[in-house]
């Protein structure tokens, strides 16, 4: 009996040993494996991230980010960025795969979703309200001013066409009927014709308003349609806020790159930070990047309403938005609200 006994002890305390090693081996696998995925990300190669900007505050935002890249003191991924005049240069681009990400109008950003069947993300709002009526005299001093005028305005199809619309529908001015609306493929084209109409009036972005007052000062702005759009907001019981400009991603480098994605928003929300905080230097970046003037850039930056908005706080402003433009004209967002996988969340 005392011989069984002490064969069943041997046994046991054999099975604790051999549970103790292979405690101890698993412990090392599993820090071993941290050990090689740690050495994977910090050998991972950079990816290229092909972005594109709009000639305006959405550029104007970058700046800093597109600096410090020229600079080589950012280098997590390879960035490679472009400045176009339209939207029309840059969406056949993102929707064939040449753009990985880019800063479009608000509601394009919709229609691009709608139209290529969630292939697009938005990674946040880059531009508030940054429209204005402006004009050469003082015959406009309130929105129901505008019935019976022309109007130079670029944007068709996008943001400043359907805020501009919706502002003169809910003061009681048919668009189609009411008001004549010279439609210019640029905001400087704008710009030239109001120089060329003593009488003119336009609707105009920041920063080209600084840039048509530079060339005539007798340009004043009559109108702020950020301030007419909440003023429409006031007997809403549902509330929404005038936006400009998105930051959007093809879905499928979302999906696929979801590190180069973080990084470039971090970089992102940096220059815009740095770009609010310090009107001189961004100004001098923005004139070296010839989006506009280091003199324009100075006078206009603190009216350019520049954000960075993600995660819950951008899907609520946007999708209110998105909102009043379906209510008002379906097609300008194409056709319906987005799905909640159109909003990026980190």
């Amino acid at each position: 009996m005392k011989k069984l006994c002490s064969w069943l002890l041997v046994l046991v305390l054999a099975a604790a040993s051999l549970a103790g090693c292979g405690s101890q081996s698993t412990d090392e696998g599993s820090k071993q494996s941290e050990e090689n995925s740690a050495k994977q990300e910090q050998t991972a190669e950079p990816v290229d991230v092909n972005i594109a900007a709009l000639k305006g505050p959405t550029a104007m935002g970058m700046v800093k980010f597109m600096d410090d890249v020229d600079k080589s003191e950012v280098d997590d991924e390879n960035y490679n960025f472009q400045i176009a005049a339209s939207a029309d240069e840059v969406t056949p681009k993102l929707v064939q795969g040449e753009l990985d990400i880019a800063a479009v109008p608000a509601n394009l950003a919709s229609v691009l979703y709608n139209n290529t069947k969630g292939q697009v993300q938005v990674l946040a709002v880059n531009t508030l309200g940054v429209l204005y009526i402006v004009e050469n005299g003082e015959t406009v001093q309130s929105a129901a001013d505008l019935k019976g005028k022309t109007i130079y305005a670029s944007g068709k199809g996008s943001t400043p066409e359907y805020a501009l619309n919706y502002i003169l529908t809910e003061n009681g001015i048919d668009p189609a009927a009411d008001v004549t609306i010279e439609w210019k493929s640029e905001h400087s084209e704008c710009v030239a014709a109001l120089a060329n109409d003593p009488s003119g009036i336009a609707m105009l972005p920041q920063p080209f308003v600084t840039t048509a007052q530079t060339k005539n000062p007798n340009i004043r702005v009559a109108l702020d349609l950020t301030e007419e759009w909440d003023k429409i907001q006031e007997n809403k019981e549902e509330k929404s806020a005038l936006l400009t400009g998105v930051v959007v991603a093809r879905s499928e480098f979302v999906k696929e790159n979801p590190e180069a994605v973080a990084n470039f928003l971090d970089h992102y929300k940096e220059s815009v930070d740095y770009v609010n905080k310090n009107t001189d230097d961004a100004a001098k970046l923005v004139g070296q990047y010839e989006i506009v003037t280091e003199e324009v850039a100075k006078k206009a930056l603190p009216e350019c309403n520049i954000v960075c908005i993600t995660g819950d706080e951008m899907k609520e402003q946007l999708s209110g938005y998105l909102q009043v433009l379906l209510d008002a004209n379906a097609q300008s967002i194409g056709g319906a609200l987005p799905e909640d996988d159109f909003y990026y969340s980190e």
